[in-house]
């Protein structure tokens, strides 16, 4: 059994918030009004994973949902048991995914004491973030968000921004950045916003693969300007890594999804956040060890259908950079999983124009820091009158070829 790490909903989907785009909503309105953890199951949970072997290494996320719902004595018997059941010479962290519109100077101070890192979701400037990030009465959030930074950092908690890419803000990725690097914020999250109806198309707030391609090439070209060694954006540290030291540290690159567990509030078990599904349950934390879970037929048969992509990723040449994307913009996944991305031509269009440009920065990085090794992958160069790798249909002088990309009419 590989080690893995566990993220759980204490609170279920339950939320202080209505963010017109959010996925996990519809489980509570689905399941029970007020989903809340016992301590119980808490105490079950904790003690079972830390008697595992994980190289020492206890990885802990707690997300929602709003997961500060759940109060600060809840928080403080999560340290207690940690600290109680931990084997001897262990490392736990803990990380919390939340809207930061209910940190109080308590939760923030016990945060602060225990080295909780907190990912705070902010969608930019105020415009931009109250467009969908509302309240249940629907009232604007943004500057209940920065009050609660405020706390954060007044009690030197250590946090990073969630950014959620969507209609209103993909065509203002400088805006955006700007606006987190005025603040100081220095490390950045951007999430592309991909949800389906029933029939496969994009809900409307939704992103479509070339307009999250742009995004990233307009978000790039503010950061390479000043900010390489400055400011941390995941996807780039992600991209780093592999070109680096050959590894990765996000799931949706890898070419299997047997990374981690979710944990819903009543105990029950599922293999991803994008799925949980009744048909993907894989077991309850209350009746079954880490080992039959993690052995489930089910656990696996979802993990190994990331490899089972369309045939025509076995032809791009920036597949080991995605290995089909994540199943959650693969419409049909898990059961029907050959579906390309819905991002699979942003993806492209960022590669075949940055992918140059992150090569020359990581072999300055191993220059600087001794680093050898052999590049993972040859980055492919194209003539100018073929046809373009995004899949555009034009020809690459035409198209990521040319100085200023061309969109589809």
């Amino acid at each position: 059994m590989k080690p893995f790490s566990l993220l759980i909903k204490p609170a279920s989907a339950d939320c202080n918030l209505r963010c017109e785009y959010c996925f996990y909503i519809d489980h509570l309105e689905n399941g029970n009004s007020n989903p809340r953890m016992t301590i119980e199951t808490l105490e079950i949970m904790i003690k079972s994973y830390l008697s595992t072997d994980q190289n020492k290494q206890y990885a802990f996320g707690w997300q929602g949902g709003e997961p500060t719902l759940m109060g600060l004595d809840f928080f403080k018997k999560v340290v207690e048991f940690q600290l109680k059941y931990a084997p001897s010479g262990s490392t736990i962290s803990n990380g919390i995914q939340t809207n930061a519109t209910m940190i109080t100077e308590e939760l923030a101070k016990f945060f602060g004491e225990y080295k909780f890192l907190l990912g705070v979701s902010l969608d930019g400037p105020e415009n931009l973030h109250d467009y969908y990030r509302k309240t249940i009465g629907q009232k604007p959030t943004h500057a209940l968000v920065m009050r609660g930074i405020e706390r954060l950092k007044q009690y030197s908690v250590e946090f990073n921004i969630l950014t959620l890419i969507n209609k209103q803000t993909v065509k203002k990725a400088k805006e955006i950045y700007q606006y987190l690097r005025c603040n100081e914020f220095l490390f950045h999250q951007y999430i592309p916003c991909v949800e389906f109806d029933v029939d496969g198309s994009l809900k409307p707030f939704s992103i479509t693969g070339e307009e999250w391609g742009i995004f990233l090439l307009d978000l790039f070209d503010e950061w390479v300007k000043d900010d390489v060694k400055k400011v941390s954006i995941r996807l780039f540290d992600s991209i780093m890594e592999y070109l680096v030291y050959g590894r990765y540290n996000v799931c949706y690159m890898q070419d299997n999804c047997v990374q981690y567990f979710v944990v819903e509030y009543d105990g029950g078990v599922y293999p991803c956040d994008f799925f949980v599904e009744d048909n993907l349950l894989l077991g309850n934390v209350n009746n079954n060890s880490w080992e039959e879970l993690y052995n489930s037929q089910t656990y696996h048969y979802f993990g190994n259908q990331k490899s089972n992509w369309n045939e025509e990723c076995n032809l791009c040449p920036y597949l080991k950079l995605c290995h089909g994307d994540c199943q959650k913009f693969r419409y049909g996944a898990p059961n029907h999983s050959k579906q390309l991305s819905s991002l699979c031509r942003g993806w492209r269009i960022f590669y075949t124009r940055k992918l140059p440009r992150f090569k020359i920065i990581a072999e300055k990085f191993k220059k600087e820091n001794n680093i050898n090794g052999i590049f993972p992958f040859k980055i492919p160069k194209f003539r100018r009158n073929e046809q373009c790798i995004c899949g555009s249909g034009k020809k690459y002088k035409n198209c990521c070829g040319s100085p200023k990309i061309a969109t589809e009419p």
